[in-house]
């Protein structure tokens, strides 16, 4: 991998591994139809990180009960770190390591996600959350920095990134981020056109029930006056 200067190389390093990055474009698209079919019905997304990929993972669960782009209805998903008074006393009364999987086992439900997001995919308390999700049905999906690594090898899915930096890592994670939100979206916007066009295929076979009634009591009409 290239060594760039500091300060102005820094754009250079970033479009290199935005560059390499786009091939996993598909993969962003999975998520983000796969994120919209378990939120629409009903289920939660858990995200969690460690200082900048804590701030990766609340921006994302700040999209779903916000909105990325257009309005569209909020959707349930929560950052486990952001919760301070929870992480503070599972940290003191259970150990670092347990921050995020005692929550994962207090919110997660079968067929959940759980995103986590780590620059090393290393962290301890990271992994002891997707052995926690693994074990409650919770799918796991990582954002991670070069592979291999043991999140990555953790997890049912994984999105690694190769970067040099940290602070690259952090920011391609970040674009992540926002394909997957672009593609919940897209997903949403096609269930509701889809959901538009069965209720007007379903208002055209009432209307035509409506026309053949009329037709036979016009029918009985003519036999009566007939008779």
């Amino acid at each position: 991998m290239t060594v760039h200067p500091p300060v102005v190389g820094h754009c250079d390093e970033l479009l290199e591994a935005l560059g390499a990055f786009r091939a996993s474009a598909h993969v962003t698209q999975r998520w983000g139809d796969r994120l919209a079919a378990v939120l629409s019905g009903g289920g939660r997304l858990l995200a969690a990180g460690n200082g900048g990929s804590a701030a990766q993972a609340q921006h994302l669960t700040a999209e779903l009960v916000g909105r990325y782009r257009d309005d569209r209805p909020p959707f349930s998903a929560i950052a486990l770190h952001a919760d301070t008074s929870s992480t503070t006393a599972i940290a003191n009364d259970y150990g670092v390591d347990e921050v995020f999987a005692r929550q994962v086992r207090a919110h997660g439900r079968e067929g959940d996600v759980l995103m986590l997001l780590s620059t090393s995919g290393a962290s301890a308390n990271l992994l002891s959350a997707a052995d926690s999700a693994r074990a409650a049905g919770v799918r796991v999906w990582a954002l991670t920095g070069c592979a291999p690594n043991p999140l990555m090898a953790g997890s049912d899915e994984s999105l690694c990134v190769e970067a040099p930096s940290t602070a690259t890592v952090q920011e391609i994670h970040l674009v992540a981020v926002h394909m997957i939100c672009a593609a919940f979206d897209a997903a949403l916007e096609r269930a509701a056109r889809g959901s538009r066009g069965a209720g007007r295929g379903a208002g055209s076979a009432r209307g035509a029930g409506r026309g053949a009634g009329s037709a036979r009591g016009a029918g009985r009409a003519a036999q009566r006056k007939r008779g």
